[in-house]
């Protein structure tokens, strides 16, 4: 039967090619993939070396060998104070991770340089750096409460108070889940870590915290004869305060006595405030 129209004849079977021909490539073509790789049984030490030679002509690590040389004399004095550190003085803490940083920020590759020298003790450098950054962070919080300003209008301050304390209060809650670790830690490695410092971020958050309720009582006292809606902005300004003296109690574990006063007169404001 003649082939239908549009379709073509198909096309002549290849001609077979002998099976010791085809197994003679395949020997061939191995053959030179594993000369360019190494040989069979070292293929994988001959890329290894193919590798390490890369690696050494490569100006990086060229830099990082140049940098474990030039600066051996001061990495091995590191290495010997870092072993050596000792310490429950948390500005002597401070000043020690300066001088180690001023060292090891000239390094192209810190991680990769400092592994030039054998046992040197990265965890206690990490475990130096992580104390230092915990103290810093904690003694900042301490400054920018004992320089809180407090100033009118009264609800500014209480919005700009209550975001600072929520967000310092996230922070050291979660810390104290971890505390105990954390100082098991920091002993293991020579620092006895000064916690006090988060017993005095709580002192001042109530000492703040009195601060507000001060400006809106004085607020409030001003504002009495106000119209209505004025008077229920500040009734609400009051109760708002209240509820934050509370948490920032309950935070800190207890008021002082100063704290105590305001708050039983800033209650009675927002009892008769509700008659």
């Amino acid at each position: 039967m003649a082939p239908k129209r549009g379709m073509g004849v198909p096309p002549p079977l290849p001609p077979s090619v002998p099976a010791g021909r085809l197994l003679s490539r395949q020997q061939s073509l191995s053959s030179r993939t594993k000369k360019q790789f190494g040989g069979s049984a070292g293929g994988k030490e001959g890329l290894a070396a193919f590798l390490r030679e890369l690696t050494k002509r490569s100006p990086f690590f060229q830099q990082i060998e140049e940098d474990a040389k030039n600066h051996a004399k001061t990495i091995l004095e590191l290495k010997a104070a870092i072993n050596s550190f000792r310490t429950k003085d948390m500005t002597e803490l401070i000043k020690f991770q300066q001088y180690m940083e001023a060292i090891l920020e000239v390094l192209t590759d810190e991680n990769q340089v400092l592994a030039k020298f054998e046992d040197f003790p990265i965890k206690k450098l990490e475990t130096i750096r992580a104390a230092a950054a915990l103290y810093s962070k904690s003694n900042l919080v301490v400054s920018n409460l004992k320089n809180w300003e407090v100033k009118s209008p009264a609800a500014q301050l209480l919005n700009k108070f209550d975001c600072y304390f929520t967000k310092v209060k996230e922070e050291l809650d979660a810390f104290e889940r971890t505390k105990d670790e954390e100082s098991r830690n920091f002993k293991s490695h020579g620092i006895d870590f000064d916690f006090n410092i988060f017993v005095t971020i709580k002192e001042l958050m109530v000492d703040v915290s009195s601060n507000c309720m001060e400006l809106v009582l004085k607020e409030w006292g001003e504002t009495k004869g106000a119209n209505d809606a004025e008077k229920k902005a500040n009734k609400n300004l009051l109760w708002r305060t209240f509820k934050l003296a509370f948490r920032v109690y309950s935070f800190a574990g207890g008021n002082d006595e100063r704290a105590d006063k305001l708050a039983k007169e800033l209650a009675n404001e927002v009892l008769c405030g509700s008659s």
